[in-house]
């Protein structure tokens, strides 16, 4: 049986933000697994910011009438994909067919993504959709396949499943066409303060769960200071040009009114300053700078405010414009 190893380092390189779910490598379904294309799910589970992904457990162990695992990974409402297999699943069962996806079995032939929204009166949040999309064109572009190998359940389904509502599945194929062609929006790539390599921090910077609308696992903070001990985020920049740089932190009364944001641009650090009592939970929009080309460190979350509260570092994000 086939396993796909390769999918934490493709997603990673695409700029996705993974946690692995324990042995991943090696959790799987009997039966044979050569996936042509990918397909979306949605969990039918209510996430939210305090609880971004209900469904992780029933998508790593199954339920009574249907063994785990049921997909390879799952997609929280921070965007975040949890891996959770390399292998075969039991997420698509009978393919009846669809577009260059032929009939036959739909857990041999295709990878899947839970998309952890309750589907019913709930939709899947930006972050989910544009990192389902940014994950489907790597994990497509590893396979050789184009964008029309993407599918929703729906469209493959014997059984009438509705999954993913709320979703024009041909926008999204446009969506992914054009995240492998070079399009929607260019280059972009995420940086958490979990990632492996790319922050750094010294050790007066803690690290917390506390806030439900952190992004990933957990993020960190230090009290502010008059002294320079920022932490920093690495980027590989494939080209100099202009970037859009964001950032997400998780907002609460008692955190800074004036955090300093510091940009390495090409003529010089620029500082932004936000309040990070306020807006936490998503991207925020800090400015667009002339970036150099190169692997450094290009984003630092500085510790010298003259505010009170606590100075947060979570999540950077650039894309280039």
């Amino acid at each position: 049986m086939a396993t796909i190893g390769w999918l934490v380092d493709v997603l990673r390189a695409a700029g996705v933000q993974v946690v692995v779910e324990g042995d991943w490598l090696n959790r799987a379904r009997p039966g044979s697994f050569d996936p042509i294309g990918v397909l979306w799910h949605h969990t039918a589970a209510t996430s939210s910011a305090s609880n971004p992904h209900p469904a992780l457990n029933i998508c790593i162990n199954g339920r009574p009438d249907l063994a785990g695992p049921l997909c390879q990974a799952l997609v929280d409402y921070h965007g975040v994909f949890h891996v959770i297999s390399a292998g075969r699943c039991n997420h698509a069962g009978v393919s009846g067919g669809s577009g260059p996806i032929p009939a036959g079995d739909g857990n041999t032939l295709m990878i899947g993504w839970e998309i952890d929204y309750n589907g019913v009166d709930q939709r899947m949040t930006t972050a989910q959709y544009d990192a389902a999309v940014a994950a489907t064109a790597a994990v497509l572009t590893r396979l050789g396949r184009d964008a029309s190998y993407a599918r929703g359940h729906r469209e493959t389904s014997t059984t009438g499943k509705i999954d993913p509502s709320f979703i024009d599945l041909n926008a999204m194929r446009a969506d992914v066409a054009a995240k492998m062609s070079g399009g929607g929006g260019g280059w972009s790539s995420i940086v958490d303060n979990s990632t492996a390599g790319r922050f750094t921090a010294s050790g007066n910077w803690g690290v917390s769960t506390y806030s439900g609308q952190r992004y990933g696992a957990d993020y960190r903070y230090a009290d502010p200071v008059a002294a320079s001990d920022a932490a920093w985020y690495r980027f590989n920049v494939p080209r100099t040009g202009n970037y859009r740089v964001e950032a997400w932190w998780p907002a609460n009364a008692g955190y800074n009114a004036a955090t300093p944001y510091v940009v390495a641009t090409t003529i010089g650090n620029r500082t932004v300053y936000v309040d990070q009592r306020a807006t936490g939970g998503q991207w925020r929009t800090l400015g667009t700078f002339t970036l150099a080309a190169g692997d450094a460190d290009r984003v630092a979350v500085s510790r010298w405010s003259s505010a009170a509260g606590l100075v947060v570092a979570d999540a950077v994000r650039l894309t280039e414009v």
